[in-house]
């Protein structure tokens, strides 16, 4: 998928170290692992899984208006 070298990786690192310090380093990457494993558990389960989503009617148009610039204000 994604390729680093590990001169990338370290700048990565560094840059989240500045970011969010060194107290909160942890809980981000924590909170990091955990969205990427809901995110795979849901990929797998959404392929096997079809989702119909149908449309609701409008009961209603839709207003539009239209402004008209006049000369005087340019």
């Amino acid at each position: 998928m994604f390729s680093f070298s590990m001169p990338e990786l370290v700048l990565i690192l560094v840059i989240a170290l500045v970011v969010f310090g060194p107290g909160k380093l942890p809980e981000v990457g924590k909170a990091l692992g955990k969205g990427i494993n809901e995110f795979r558990k849901g990929m797998e389960t959404g392929q096997s899984e079809p989702v119909n989503i149908q449309a609701k009617p409008v009961d209603k148009p839709i207003e539009t208006v239209c402004i008209k610039k006049d000369e005087e204000t340019k």
